[in-house]
């Protein structure tokens, strides 16, 4: 999915791509690779701020058990001010 990126109230000419971003709230970053690399946690994370998305998931296709070993999840500071349902 390409996002524009706005830096001071100013469409920038430029881009990112995230994997898949639900209802603005989660930003799904998808890989199948042999192992999870801080790199990719610090993407999810850039593009969890640049998007004001409180959660984000990293999906690792490349595991025996997604549920288990395949999955990461994060939270950031806009988490706090969600309604409490």
């Amino acid at each position: 999915m390409k996002v524009p990126v706005i830096y001071k109230e100013k469409v920038l000419a430029i881009d990112f791509r995230c994997d898949l971003l639900i209802e603005n709230c989660i930003v799904v970053e998808l890989k199948a690779v042999t192992e999870i690399n801080k790199v990719f946690e610090a993407q999810l994370l850039t593009y969890m701020k640049l998007l004001k998305c409180p959660k984000g998931i990293l999906l690792n296709f490349n595991c025996s058990n997604i549920f288990k070993e395949g999955q990461k999840t994060f939270v950031n500071e806009y988490f706090k001010v969600l309604e409490k349902v």
